[in-house]
């Protein structure tokens, strides 16, 4: 007898994967296309185990939003979710509830990571650093300019 296993089925490969972290459907598609060139069985595969509550888009936008809502902004997130491959209805209900707390999160972002700006050379530094972390300009700018003693 030799210690090689057997190999995994499609689903079993999709649940090794589901254990490790929620996955859209898109991403397991990715993933599994390289173990087999049958594209039916694999969308068969993806079939049950969506109709089993194994591939869960809301549960993708929760995970996406829980890890990363507190150090994204708007923008960022929602490019994440469209790499995932989850519907645009999605992204736009998971965003949209995401806007009202967008300033806080960039300002609570903004007061882990610096101090008030000393010149226009740090102030640009700080401006990029939350641009690329997908806040939109007109927050960036909010935060940049608020101070501990106004609310904004």
């Amino acid at each position: 007898m030799s210690g090689a296993r057997p190999a995994l089925s499609l689903k079993g490969r999709a649940l090794r994967y589901l254990s490790q972290r929620e996955h859209s459907r898109h991403e397991l598609e990715r993933k599994l296309a390289r173990y087999t060139e049958d594209a039916d069985e694999l969308g068969r595969a993806l079939d049950d185990l969506q109709a089993k509550g194994f591939i869960s888009e809301a549960r993708v936008v929760e995970s996406v939003l829980h890890q990363r809502a507190a150090q994204y902004g708007t923008l960022r997130l929602r490019q994440e979710l469209q790499r995932k491959g989850v519907a645009p209805v999605a992204i736009a209900e998971a965003v949209a509830g995401l806007a009202d707390s967008e300033f806080e999160r960039a300002l609570a972002l903004w007061q882990r990571r610096f101090e008030p700006a000393a010149d226009a050379r740090e102030h640009a530094r700080q401006s990029r650093f939350l641009l690329a972390r997908g806040f939109s300009s007109a927050v960036v700018t909010r935060v940049l300019r608020h101070r501990p003693d106004n609310a904004g």
